[in-house]
């Protein structure tokens, strides 16, 4: 068209060219939405033309889903309050596009919030009971690899309950989770306290945290150092979807940035009743189900439905309450490449569904998400993976990088081991060229996951090729994998990966039925147990380095979405040396800690002063010693020692304090030199250890 047009009529006009490719180019500018721009079967390219939706020469326009709050007066206590306009309830609050947080407060041990499942104890002692308006507030709870946000909808002296459906279903007893054996629930033997509760005025006592007033209609703010509300832009999200392609063809979207988008359902009843992977189970009733065919998706920035050669390229997703894109309902030939995916509550990409068996119609096919960069995504649902796949055929996850991420980094495949999806249409698969680092970080206390996560039998899959670096490095406890064959994943080959710092194993194969999986030729800093399953092997991979070769650095350069560094391995003075103990239980031998595999404890007796030490051979310079805890977390409250004498008389001691983590960094840097070193227990109790490395 001549002039600059809105979106929509740009759409409506395009729709009259039939006879050539259509490219809409969007203005620079911030496009805000009150609802999705829509593309359906006739925005599609026709007669093998597309249409290319794009920025105008030099442009950046972003399609907005955020409200502006203003009208901002500063409290005597240093906090400012604005009255949020009509129909907005902020769930999210940026400032000048930086994310504030909802106010939050403590943890409660489940000795003290003893959930159940009808509600909760600990009303009183959390300081709950004492809130002017409790029921604005919400728990948050994370239990394993779940996460659940329930609002609190009331206080009866020290008991509390919560919204429903959302606390039924984070409860026991529904019969719609899975697996069958699943005891991830908030009433169940693994919930270990509410993390904390969040969004009561009473909590609001940190710098960029704010709190929703439902009942005033107010957003309460405490400003971090120089911000002023009158004068910061202070946007929340409003609208859920910013572009939705339904049933189209031939369709690019290239160079449109995406940001505020909405995501309604954790702000309701429903709550967000954490699953897996950032779906969540929702509703009151419905079909007996084990195998997460009927879990929601989070809402997303841009959906694509049964689209076919559809692309999107070199977009930006950013701020989001939700997710960035989702593929699904049979959406094929279609990608996502070049793109930053960065700030959002839940994960970047969805691809695929949750129907092990659905019509050839339904079957998502040929996707490909590559060369994409996804960093500090699940800022809010903390169970949210980078780029999550379900029941996918020939999908394609290259080059991209994932960084900073709380739970797994790539999953591909569904269903667990439950009789309705040990035979899918999953099949030839390829996660190749992968740069995942710094994902399952342990201050989110998600657990179970790994880097690149996979379930079910997916014959012709390869995950090949990739970097992974710090996964669940520095746990609380033994689980955080590198490559993770869970469930009934079979027929997968792993090859040629470089993995290292990993809080567990480089490749989790437990399940016997999951099956000939092989594991070749790739490299890693530590061992694992043999791959279980009928038919699987693990065959020339180079295990147990203190430094990567040549040809490993390569590898690990080449991945991701754009060539970048690796974090060389250090040498381990220790690997040669002797180790001894105060003493020895059962066959759990001082080696154990120098047999470069993580899964293998010694164990002392329990006695005062218990310890264990390693010989180096002769006095070295060290640096740093790492102290890796047993499986158990058995070691806890010592000394780390360096001597250049075998008594000791000339000691260095570093002091630890509670348990030891896998690992525990202890750093020398006065020039210390010793021959021998010691961990040593302040107390009575046992030494336990995975690992130890002693480092020039």
């Amino acid at each position: 068209m001549a002039r600059p047009c809105s979106p929509t009529a740009a759409r409506d006009a395009a729709r009259d060219i039939a006879d050539r490719d259509v490219r809409v180019e969007l203005a620079d500018g911030t496009y805000a939405l009150t609802e999705p721009l829509t593309l359906g079967e006739a925005d599609s390219g026709r007669a093998g033309r597309a249409v290319t939706w794009t920025a105008a020469p030099g442009a950046d326009p972003v399609l907005s889903g955020g409200r502006e709050i203003k009208g901002w007066t500063r409290n005597q206590d240093g906090t400012w309050t604005a009255t949020a306009p009509e129909g907005v309830a902020p769930r999210q609050l940026f400032v000048d596009g930086r994310r504030a947080q909802r106010a939050r407060g403590a943890a409660c041990p489940a000795a003290t919030c003893d959930a159940t499942k009808t509600g909760m104890t600990g009303a009183i002692a959390s300081g709950v009971a004492a809130w002017q308006r409790p029921t604005g507030a919400e728990a948050v709870i994370k239990v394993r690899w779940r996460d659940y946000h329930c609002r609190v909808t009331g206080v009866r002296g020290d008991n509390l309950t919560f919204a429903q459906p959302c606390w039924a279903n984070s409860a026991s007893g529904t019969d719609r989770t899975g697996p069958a054996w699943d005891s991830t629930t908030v009433d169940s033997a693994r919930y270990h306290g509410v993390a904390f509760f969040e969004n009561a005025r009473e909590l609001l006592d940190e710098p960029g945290e704010f709190v929703w007033d439902a009942e005033d209609r107010t957003v309460t703010y405490l400003p971090r150092a120089g911000e002023n509300p009158r004068r910061a832009r202070m946007v929340t999200p409003v609208t859920e979807r910013l572009m939705v392609i339904d049933g189209a063809h031939d369709v690019r979207v290239d160079g449109i940035d995406f940001a505020y988008a909405a995501y309604r359902q954790p702000g309701t009843d429903e709550g967000y009743a954490g699953t897996q992977a950032g779906l969540s189970l929702t509703g009151t009733t419905g079909p007996v189900d084990h195998a997460g065919r009927y879990y929601t998706k989070p809402a997303a920035a841009l959906t694509v439905r049964g689209g076919r050669q559809v692309s999107v390229t070199r977009a930006e997703f950013t701020h989001l309450a939700g997710a960035g894109v989702i593929l699904e309902e049979g959406t094929k030939d279609s990608s996502v490449t070049r793109s930053r995916f960065t700030d959002l509550s839940s994960g970047a990409a969805y691809i695929g569904d949750t129907e092990p068996d659905p019509e050839p119609a339904l079957a998502g096919e040929r996707n490909t998400v590559a060369y994409n960069t996804i960093r500090r995504t699940g800022v809010e649902y903390t169970d949210s993976v980078g780029i999550w796949a379900g029941y996918e055929a020939e999908l394609s996850v290259d080059h991209n990088t994932l960084e900073e991420l709380p739970y797994s980094g790539i999953s591909v495949g569904w269903g667990w081991n439950q009789p309705e999806a040990r035979e899918s249409v999953l099949r030839d698969n390829r996660v190749t060229a992968n740069r995942i680092t710094d994902v399952m970080r342990v201050e989110h206390d998600q657990h179970d996951g790994g880097a690149v996560y996979t379930q079910g039998a997916q014959p012709g899959t390869l995950v090949a090729g990739n970097y992974i670096n710090r996964s669940a490095y520095g746990n609380t406890e033994r689980d955080g994998n590198g490559i993770y064959l869970d469930e009934q994943s079979s027929h997968i080959r792993v090859e040629g990966n470089v993995l290292t710092r990993l809080g567990y194993k480089w490749v989790s194969n437990w399940a016997d039925y999951g099956i000939r999986n092989h594991a070749t030729g790739n490299w890693t800093d530590t061992d694992a147990p043999a791959l279980t399953g009928t038919g699987s092997t693990m065959k020339d991979n180079r295990t147990k380095l203190d430094r990567l070769p040549a040809e490993a650095l390569a590898v690990a350069r080449r991945a991701g979405a754009h060539p970048g560094p690796v974090e060389q391995l250090r040498p381990d003075l220790a690997r040669a040396g002797t180790a001894s103990q105060s003493s020895t239980d059962g066959a759990a031998g001082a080696s154990y800690a120098l047999d470069g595999d993580t899964s293998t404890d010694t164990r002392t007796l329990a006695e005062p002063g218990a310890w264990w030490q390693v010989d180096l051979g002769a006095v070295r310079r060290v640096r740093q010693v790492e102290v890796w805890n047993a499986a158990a977390m058995t070691t806890a409250d010592f000394d780390v020692q360096l001597s250049r004498t075998a008594d000791f008389a000339d000691a260095t001691t570093r002091q630890v304090r509670g348990k030891a983590l896998r690992p525990t960094l202890l750093e020398f840097t006065g020039g210390d030199t010793a021959r021998f070193v010691r961990i040593r227990l302040t107390g009575t109790g046992r030494v336990g250890l995975a690992h130890v490395l002693v480092h020039p």
